[in-house]
């Protein structure tokens, strides 16, 4: 019914623009191009070994793509993306959660859901893995994409804290190997934050996904 419903809406593909037809999120050509890769050079690890795995660079589709999934509103891309990131992640990373770059409380009531978050719970679902909400956001902060080279990192110092302070070890842990989810990663100072900050709660074997970088 969904699909059917699907053809008889002219909706374009965020991706490209073409009819989306019964496609869901993109249409077949869009989805032929995501081709995960793994990378092993980026501020998030000193060591050149494969830590961190995305669909591309973020230029043409993958940037449209990411952009409608943050600010139109598109979730059922949530789920291309995530299966397509599943794909990359090697088994002998041994995840054992899966978890996302939070949101202020404040700017997700604005935004109604937490792309990161959305598209990390169907990541994990892909991975057969759980979802695990590892950190929250401690204070608002100026937009990332409105700032640039050492300025996003004063920008969220001290923004990020594991969840669970307060509470027993054993309701507090967090499951690592983890997998930390973003959107776009550019200087990669928001992920750094979330990194540090899990470190600070004893969480050390980290790695990481995003759309594009």
């Amino acid at each position: 019914m969904a699909g059917f419903l699907r053809a008889l809406l002219p909706r374009p593909c965020p991706g490209c623009g073409a009819a989306l037809g019964q496609e869901s999120g993109l249409c077949r050509s869009c989805r032929a191009e995501l081709r995960p890769r793994l990378e092993r050079h980026s501020m998030l690890n000193n060591a050149a070994v494969p830590h961190l795995v995305l669909l591309g660079e973020h230029k043409a589709m993958l940037r449209r793509a990411a952009r409608e999934l943050k600010y139109g509103g598109h979730r059922d891309l949530a789920q291309v993306l995530g299966a397509a990131l599943a794909r990359g992640v090697p088994s002998e990373w041994q995840l054992r959660a899966v978890s996302a770059v939070p949101m202020h409380a404040g700017r997700q009531r604005q935004r109604r859901f937490n792309h990161a978050e959305l598209l990390a719970r169907c990541l994990a679902a892909e991975l057969g893995l759980p979802y695990h909400d590892s950190l929250r956001r401690t204070r608002a902060t100026t937009q990332q994409a409105k700032l640039s080279g050492q300025a996003r990192l004063g920008n969220l110092a001290g923004a990020f804290a594991v969840q669970g302070s307060g509470l027993s070890l054993m309701e507090s842990a967090t499951p690592q190997p983890l997998l930390l989810v973003d959107d776009v990663m550019t200087t990669g100072a928001t992920l750094k934050a979330c990194r540090d900050a899990l470190a600070g709660g004893g969480v050390t074997e980290v790695y990481y996904a995003v759309i594009t970088r």
